[in-house]
């Protein structure tokens, strides 16, 4: 008895241990092109999300000025394919031997802040007689108004005085 529960115990384990019949590979397949599929379709889906704007599109030409210019004068701003509210940004103010140019990039991040990085170059007579001063990096410009118009918040100019340089919408 001992030895028929044995060949018994041996045969069911030979069994259960064979080799199992394997899936065709043409249905692995099938479920690659599935899937290959649906991530182009997602991919195509995401790009057209992250291309359009979160916050108001400022593509354009706009207002620009500086509390000690008496005109004004445009800045542009020019939409980057493919970006969500960033721009390329260039324009100047000019009125006699006062001037303020600003080039650069601008992130809109929030209803009521821009990022803008790049340069602004401003020589104004009453400060310092004209001396070239200009802001490099990443400064920020900044709502009060619901949007209407935005202020550089950099506001202290090389001569320590205060100024307004702000961008009309």
């Amino acid at each position: 008895m001992k030895n028929f529960l044995t060949a018994f115990a041996v045969t069911a384990l030979l069994i259960s241990c064979s080799k199992k019949e394997t899936t065709s590979t043409s249905t692995q397949t099938d479920s690659t092109k599935i899937v290959d599929s649906i991530n182009a379709a997602r991919t195509k889906i995401n790009d057209s999300i992250k291309s359009k704007n979160h916050f108001k599109d400022f593509n354009g030409i706009h207002k620009f000025t500086h509390n000690s210019i008496n005109n004004s004068g445009s800045v542009v701003f020019k939409k980057i394919e493919g970006e969500r509210d960033h721009y390329d940004v260039s324009g100047s103010i000019k009125s006699g031997k006062n001037t303020v140019e600003i080039k650069g990039f601008m992130a809109v991040v929030s209803d009521k802040h821009m990022n803008f990085t790049g340069e602004i170059t401003e020589s104004i007579s009453a400060n310092d007689n004209g001396k070239l001063y200009t802001r490099n990096g990443t400064k920020t410009f900044m709502s009060k108004d619901g949007g209407k118009s935005y202020r550089l918040q950099d506001m202290v100019n090389g001569s320590g005085f205060v100024e307004y340089i702000d961008i009309h919408f």
